[in-house]
């Protein structure tokens, strides 16, 4: 199959999260979180559209870079803040910054502190 060309190809952004919750947050309770947010905002359609993908999570700080469209940035911040809970537990999603390439969203976002 022949590669796309760079200006057929999505442009992703990369979304560093923090999730606030009374107790730490596994890397799947995060994902199911955000997909039923995502879902339950948005709908299959446009849930789809958004390209959401998990991209890197830190157990120990609750941070991650979520991959998504970079037209459907604001819905993905409207989806999140209506996020209820993680893992059984109540939580809420702070969005830390958006970045246009992962290598500056790891080194902005997910440095150890």
């Amino acid at each position: 199959m022949k590669q796309l060309k760079p200006t057929q190809r999505e442009k992703n952004r990369y979304v560093a999260i923090e999730v606030l919750s009374g107790k730490k947050c596994a890397r799947d309770d995060v994902v199911k979180a955000v997909w039923n947010s995502a879902l339950r905002f948005l709908g299959e359609l446009k849930a789809s559209e958004l390209s959401l993908w998990i991209m890197d999570w830190d157990d120990e700080g609750q941070r991650g870079i979520l991959k998504v469209n970079h037209k459907s940035i604001k819905d993905l911040r409207i989806g999140l803040s209506m996020l209820a809970g993680a893992g059984g537990s109540p939580a809420s999603v702070r969005v830390l910054g958006v970045c246009g390439t992962l290598k500056n969203a790891r080194e902005k976002y997910l440095k150890k502190r």
